[in-house]
């Protein structure tokens, strides 16, 4: 996987984020495979996020806030507090939720933990947010249609997707980073929502599984589905996988 994870702390902070900050501390916490960066500011119940999205990224930080706007009203996510954009990136403000990513310190410390966290978590995701009324689309075809356009090595005839199992509104990047724990160990929100819209739970849970081995090591994909309640499902899991990788 190309690099993700906590930045540099000397890391250039853009001119955009720090007028925004208005003078208040910030303190980058991570950075995509893309070169986006989110920064904290401030500290204690009312700190900020904000991400920043160099131009040329492919990052739609638009559209995230979008998405955040219609979740918030079913599940525990960020709540949108400004955005915008400039010739050299976008941003958006958020507030912050409870807890600590699923791979902070205490995470990393009890993967058993933290993985029953993503898979309860994930599962409360699917249930709380509505399909019927969804405006987002992250079905197979959507998600193909979406990368040629954007110039990516989509194949001009993709294997057909498996018959759904179930139809959700998907988180759309379900790693465990996007997982927040609370101090007892259970999930306490979701975030990086950009991608968030209607497809098959496996679209999710594949992801999701795979993502374990990225960040507690081997062994960790059956608790994660048993946590969320489900058998696993290999040529599900494969075409999933597949999909993410040309997507």
């Amino acid at each position: 996987m190309p690099f993700a994870g906590p930045p540099s702390p000397d890391v250039p902070v853009p001119a955009p984020v720090t007028a925004l900050a208005r003078g208040r501390a910030l303190l980058p916490v991570w950075r995509n495979e893309r070169g986006g960066l989110t920064f904290r500011m401030g500290d204690g119940p009312g700190r900020l996020f904000v991400k920043w999205a160099p131009a040329g990224s492919g990052l739609d930080l638009a559209a995230e806030a979008e998405r955040l706007r219609w979740a918030v009203r079913f599940t525990p996510v960020p709540r949108v507090r400004e955005e915008g954009a400039d010739a050299g990136g976008s941003w958006l403000v958020t507030e912050g939720l409870p807890g600590e990513s699923a791979v902070g310190p205490r995470g990393t410390a009890d993967p058993a933990t933290a993985v029953r966290a993503v898979g309860e978590g994930l599962r409360a995701l699917h249930e709380r947010l509505p399909v019927e009324g969804c405006p987002f689309d992250w079905s197979a075809g959507a998600r193909l249609e979406r990368a040629r356009r954007a110039g990516r090595r989509a194949p001009a005839e993709p294997p057909a997707p498996p018959p759904a199992d179930r139809l959700v509104v998907c988180h759309g990047d379900a790693c465990a980073p996007n997982t927040l724990l609370g101090e007892d160990g259970s999930w306490s929100g979701h975030v990086d929502m950009g991608a968030l819209g209607v497809a098959d739970r496996w679209a999710d849970l594949a992801v999701a599984t795979w993502a374990t081995e990225w960040n507690y090591g081997p062994g960790w994909e059956r608790p994660l589905l048993d946590a969320y309640g489900i058998a696993p499902d290999p040529e599900r899991t494969a075409y999933y996988r597949w999909l993410w990788s040309v997507t």
